[in-house]
Order: C-alpha cells, then structure tokens, then sequence
C-alpha cells in the first residue's frame, strides 16, 4: 500500500506518521520524505506491508498533520491514459509495446490523432485510435477531442509529439492531467523547431524535458529531463535523429515517476521521490 502526504512543515511530522503507522501494526517498507524550507513545505512517499484495516487511516493521519494536508492512501497502482498523437512514432510506439507486454504501469484506453498517419499500429496493438481532424476553428476541434474522452475513465492525457497548441480552456480541464514531451532542456528553446533552434546557436548539448502542461507554453512544471552531448559535426537531422532517443526515454521515466506517485506538484515545481 502506498500513502502520500504534503503538507506544511513543522518539527516531528515523520515520528509522528511512523509511530501512528506503527501503533496500526503498519509496516514501513519505504520512506522518501523532502522539506522545502523556502516554502516550509512537507512531502512524503510511503510503501507499507499491510493492505487491510485501513479504516480511518485517513481522519487519524488528519488528526496529526497540519491543517489542509493532503493525503491519498493506496492510489490506484495501474493508471489509465488516454495518448493523443500527430505523425511521430516514437513515443507512441514505446508506450504501446509497455501497455502490451504490462509494464507501463497504466493502461492506454486510447488514442487520438490530428492525423491518421498512426492509426495503423494502434489497430496492430488493438488499441482505439480516434482521428480528429485539426481545423481553424480551434474551439470545434478541442471539442471533438473532449467529447471523445467522456467515453472513458482516465486518469491522465499523454501528449506523446502532439504538436497542436492547447487553449486555456482545454487545459483548465484537466489540472495537472496533461503530460507532454518537449524536444529541448526547458527553459532553453521553448516552442517551435528546438533542433533548428539549438543548431543555429552551436550548443554542445541537447535534451529533452517532460512537463505537466499549463497556460504558458512549455512553462509547466518539470518532471523529467535528460541531455546528450552535440558537437559541430551534427546537422539538423542529427540532432532530431539522436533527439527522439532522448524523448522516448525521458517520457518513459516521468511517466513511470507519475504513475507511481512519486511527483509532487507546488506553485510551478515538483518534488520528485525517487
């Protein structure tokens, strides 16, 4: 079972979780806890050994904790997701051979393209793909997107190389339910055509960063990054080739950290439990 609290910061918090977790003949399997002494905030990742008698775990763990902590207990240990896509494979694919073989970590109960260009290998993984077409009227088409989505339960939408911009409106649906994958080191070349971004300035690294999605553009909070070293040598199609590696593996991890309740968000930062 996994318990996950945040909360205000104050002397004796992980004496106190553990001795109530102790006096429920709770076993801790595993602790990650982190304070951010700027914000004089408290999180806290837990694994224990007993499923059962967890009846009112929830109000005791309320009764010793700060005002307004948050708390989940035992979430859910497959999410599911819904993956919207353009053209590139890549992403999409990695994520489809990890729901198949079951080691995602969540189920994909579909996909939704603005192009049917990938529609072939989710029907090959007997996995919905729903095409919708990307038109002037952003509104009809975010909409498509929405009604399409009421026909399933999920937990997050996963924006693997979806390049259409959100609306305001479209995101304010979802709080911290999008997740996407960018093709540079956020904050560095935000926006279109990074590679080409990154080759004109001559850097001797690129990256990848995946970041919960809000109203600022590429300005969500950071889950996940990673980079690779460039030189003089590497032309456009380099970098993007060596660039959608990277991207596979850093949407693999953030979304293995998301799926397992390690990522805390706050203002515009998380704190990742490793």
């Amino acid at each position: 079972m996994i318990i996950v609290i945040q909360c205000t910061d104050r002397v004796g918090l992980v004496a106190a979780i553990s001795g109530l977790l102790a006096q429920k003949q709770f076993n801790i399997i595993s602790m990650h806890e982190h304070v951010d002494n700027t914000a004089n905030l408290f999180f806290m990742r837990l694994e224990v050994d007993k499923t059962g008698g967890v009846e009112g775990l929830e109000e005791n763990l309320r009764d010793i904790l700060p005002e307004n902590a948050l708390i989940k207990i035992n979430p859910l240990p497959e999410k599911k997701i819904i993956v919207l896509v353009t053209k590139e494979y890549h992403c999409l694919a990695d994520i489809l051979i990890r729901n198949y073989f079951k080691t995602l970590g969540a189920s994909v109960q579909c996909v939704i393209g603005n192009h049917n260009t990938l529609q072939d290998i989710c029907q090959r993984f007997d996995i919905p793909f729903y095409p919708v077409q990307a038109t002037e009227d952003k509104a009809a088409f975010e909409k498509s997107i929405i009604d399409i989505t009421k026909n399933y339960a999920f937990d997050y939408l996963v924006l693997a190389k979806f390049m259409r911009i959100l609306s305001h409106d479209f995101v304010s649906r979802f709080p911290m339910q999008i997740i996407n994958i960018h093709h540079s080191f956020l904050p560095a070349f935000a926006g279109a055509s990074p590679y080409r971004q990154a080759y004109e300035r001559g850097v001797k690294l690129i990256g990848a960063t995946a970041h919960y999605v809000t109203d600022e553009l590429d300005e969500g909070p950071i889950i996940a990054q990673q980079i690779i070293p460039a030189d003089h040598s590497h032309t456009v199609q380099d970098m993007v080739k060596a660039g959608k590696e990277i991207e596979t593996a850093v949407l693999a991890k953030a979304l293995k950290l998301v799926f397992d309740d390690r990522v805390f968000v706050y203002k515009n930062k998380t704190v990742v439990l490793e």
